[in-house]
């Protein structure tokens, strides 16, 4: 299975985890906001593997700037969620739209190592 697809998978599981229990425990609403958040957050980390993939084998600077192009992605997506979460106060739970945000970027982040294989 590529690279890819196993993230999806991956963060697919994790989103599909989060809005399952956003919209039990805050009805459509919180349901709307943890999928917002879980979509930026797999979006950012599908970006950040794929601008570091070509680095693996690369020599040691050319893989930390790829490195460090990554962290500037998670680092934007992070930005993206605050103007978000402010933007739409009214409409989204911002507990939820953070809570979709994390948990799919920290359990992606934490399998990256099988999708750099």
């Amino acid at each position: 299975m590529s690279w890819g697809r196993r993230l999806a998978l991956v963060g697919g599981v994790a989103g599909a985890a989060v809005v399952a229990l956003a919209g039990v425990v805050a009805g459509a609403s919180g349901l709307v906001a943890a999928l917002v958040g879980a979509v930026i957050a797999a979006a950012a980390q599908a970006a950040a593997v794929a601008v570091l993939r070509p680095g693996m084998t690369a020599g040691q600077g050319e893989f930390v700037r790829r490195w460090a192009s990554g962290i500037a992605i998670r680092g934007g997506a992070t930005l993206v969620m605050v103007v978000v979460v402010l933007a739409a106060k009214r409409a989204l739970p911002g507990l939820w739209t953070a809570l979709g945000f994390l948990v799919v970027l920290l359990t992606l982040l934490y399998t990256e190592t099988r999708f750099l294989e």
